[in-house]
């Protein structure tokens, strides 16, 4: 099996759109789960729904591998499964190395998904010499000094980054300088990269900051619709209408109204007076 080192996907050459290649892992991931329920063919609207993205712009990205499936029938999955892995560089073996063994690394070491996907954990890097030897995931840590020899001694072309921020430059310079052309990078920092190096960036606080958006952004259009909703308020004649309805209605003759109804002019006034002269804001502002 070939290695990521002399293999590289054919995407570009065959002009494929970056924001196409970027859907494929969604469709990948779709087919796989449908593969695995042994469903034999999907329709195009059930595959897109599935992915997350409308069907006609399905059938465009599958217009640029030759797949345009069959009428009446749908795209036989299996066969997708196999055009898409092919043209993600998938069918072949990419040796990895994973650089910073706090937590983060810890976790994406043990992650599961890369083996299933084509690619090979070839070994875990981190600069604390206490690490050094320790086994996670099954394979033992080594030293940064010998960063350059493991990449050249497993082929690798693929480096994950999960150091903290301030180290991940210098790590990547060393591992563009020992052959790696292609980043993922969980460092919360933009890496500096010259031309033929991709970067893939992965932060997760940004995303959550994101979503805080999203959720600030709902809680204020609830509470405008709640206000929105809300009875109005009397206007300040209705106010003093209603005050001398009811003085009449007790017996009186359409005086003034008494202190226990006060118009809105003199509540606001008795705000002012309980606050004192530079009276601080009242809680509900009068009318």
């Amino acid at each position: 099996m070939a290695t990521g080192r002399t293999h590289r996907p054919a995407t570009r050459s065959r002009g494929i759109p970056e924001a196409t290649v970027a859907r494929l892992p969604l469709y990948l991931r779709a087919l796989t789960a449908l593969s695995e329920r042994s469903v034999p063919t999907v329709s195009s609207e059930e595959l897109a729904a599935a992915a997350g993205v409308n069907s006609a712009k399905l059938r465009k990205d599958f217009s640029y591998l030759g797949s345009y499936g069959t009428r009446g029938v749908g795209y036989d999955v299996e066969y997708l499964v196999y055009q898409i892995s092919r043209e993600l560089g998938l069918t072949q073996d990419w040796p990895v190395v994973i650089v910073g063994i706090g937590n983060l690394g810890a976790a994406l070491a043990n992650y599961g998904g890369f083996s299933a996907r084509g690619f090979r954990v070839a070994a875990l890097i981190d600069a604390d010499p206490a690490m050094a030897g320790k086994p996670v995931a099954g394979m033992p840590v080594q030293h940064t000094d010998d960063l350059e020899k493991i990449i050249e001694e497993n082929g690798v072309s693929i480096g994950v980054i999960a150091t903290p921020a301030g180290a991940a430059q210098q790590v990547s310079e060393r591992l563009i300088a020992a052959g790696v052309t292609s980043i993922l990078n969980f460092a919360p920092t933009v890496l500096s990269v010259p031309d033929g190096v991709d970067v893939r960036k992965v932060d997760l606080s940004i995303e959550l900051q994101i979503l805080a958006f999203h959720e600030q952004r709902k809680a204020g259009e609830e509470a405008a619709a709640g206000a929105g909703s809300a009875a109005p308020l009397p206007s300040a004649a209705g106010d003093v209408a209603e005050a001398a309805a009811g003085t009449a209605g007790a017996g009186g003759s359409g005086a003034a109204p008494s202190a226990a109804v006060e118009p809105p002019a003199g509540r606001a006034a008795a705000v002012a007076r309980k606050n004192g002269p530079e009276g601080d804001v009242p809680a509900v502002m009068p009318a």
